[in-house]
């Protein structure tokens, strides 16, 4: 992992250096401000340590200009002359600590390899919008925060597209919401099971494997002892599984302990339109412009549909009518239920060379191409992963690679 180390006294620099040598950070070291920006406008880093007092620029600035870079930069301040202000003005800019100097190594070790599990496995947004209106959803709600005040592994049940990656984070959310949180697709389980050092960089934390009825037999005992191990029991373990599938008896012992069932679309009508309004204004923040509201015609269409693919298929909806809006209001739905592919429709890249041009107009295909392949299969990560001749593993790094989720389609809104 790559950490921008900044400080302008030559001694100390050399010596957080040299506690970082050999270890999993690589390290990038300056005195300068404004030669750490040019550092980070060249490469991304997973992490910047800076010092508050810096010629030229304070540490706070420094900050700003690189989180406006790299919003998600996770950022230690030091300082022998911190004030409470500073304090409090670093961690509004986004700070992740604040270290007194001098400070013990130990804990700075300590303090970096938090954040490289913070990296690894980056919590969710706390602030993301949780829509529970509905009595189903109130209920649901209820259970989530009984199960917030205990560690027992949780496994979420319902159809695909119902959201219950959106629920296992909102339960992450609950419990520990700076801890680290990692989303697996079950069918991606090696027959070694989940790797130690994903175990132990999960510490404290959560890991949700979804689509547990596609784990092999092969892979289930290997899981079980994973659960067992010393890292594993430092980690709460949710899951997902359709409605009807079965868990496997080995998985069940150890992850059926506490079975919530997430209710379809169709069951929490008094959440849909406040679900699509949601969904509108975050599509319409994406493409720059302002959100259009609903007028009645629209609304009675989609409180009568009755949403077989549940919150994934409101979400296609929803981005494939603003696609072709220009109005500030949405009159209809033309296309509800007809099933009709959207467009393949491609950002203009950044300026530059043809073959570089081609290349990020590629990379913006393969994405969307996956998407509707992961749509199409409702979620069923192996069924799309055969629709487009990969394996189960190359499938689920790519849409890694392009931060597409990987259980449920609609990552935003439950």
């Amino acid at each position: 992992m790559d950490l921008l180390l900044v400080e302008d006294k030559d001694s100390f620099r050399r010596l957080l250096s040299q506690a970082l040598a050999g270890s999993v950070w690589q390290v990038t070291a300056v005195a300068d401000p404004m030669e750490a920006l040019r550092a980070l406008e060249a490469q991304p880093f997973h992490v910047l340590v800076t010092d508050l007092r810096l010629p030229g620029m304070s540490g706070l600035e420094l900050i700003r200009r690189a989180r406006r870079l790299h919003p998600s930069l996770r950022v230690v301040m030091m300082s022998a002359f911190g004030e409470p202000k500073d304090i409090v003005d670093a961690m509004r800019l986004g700070a992740d600590d604040f270290l007194p100097k001098p400070f013990d190594l130990d804990a700075f070790l300590a303090l970096l390899d938090r954040l490289r599990a913070l990296v690894g496995a980056p919590p969710p947004d706390p602030a993301e919008p949780w829509v529970a209106h509905s009595p189903a959803m109130q209920a649901l709600e209820a259970s989530l925060r009984q199960a917030a005040a205990a560690q027992l592994p949780v496994v979420f049940r319902g159809e695909r597209g119902s959201g219950r990656e959106r629920c296992a984070r909102r339960l992450h959310a609950l419990r520990h919401p700076a801890a680290p949180y990692l989303s697996l697709p079950a069918a991606t389980l090696g027959p070694d099971g989940p790797e130690l050092s994903t175990l132990q960089l999960l510490e404290g934390g959560s890991l949700f494997l979804g689509g547990l009825e596609h784990l092999t037999i092969a892979a289930a005992g290997p899981l079980a002892r994973a659960m067992d191990s010393a890292a594993g029991q430092r980690v709460a373990w949710m899951g997902s599984v359709d409605a009807d599938s079965p868990l496997a008896p080995a998985i069940a012992q150890r992850l059926g302990s506490l079975e919530l069932c997430v209710p379809p679309l169709r069951g929490r009508r008094e959440d849909l339109l406040a679900l699509t309004r949601l969904l509108l204004e975050q599509a319409a923040r994406r493409e720059g412009r302002p959100s259009p509201w609903l007028e009645r015609g629209a609304e009675r269409q989609l409180l009568a549909h009755d949403w077989p693919g549940n919150v994934r298929e409101l979400e296609v909806l929803v981005g494939r009518t603003l696609l072709f809006s220009e109005s500030h209001a949405i009159r209809s739905f033309p296309d509800l239920g007809l099933g009709l592919a959207a467009p393949l429709c491609l950002p203009w890249p950044e300026p530059g060379s043809l073959e570089g041009m081609l290349k990020a107009v590629g990379h913006a295909a393969e994405a969307q191409l996956m998407q509707r392949a992961l749509t199409e299969a409702s979620g069923d990560l192996p069924r799309a992963a055969e629709s487009l001749h990969l394996t189960v593993r190359t499938l689920a790094q790519r849409l890694r690679d392009h931060a597409i989720p990987l259980e449920d389609g609609a990552r935003k809104v439950p």
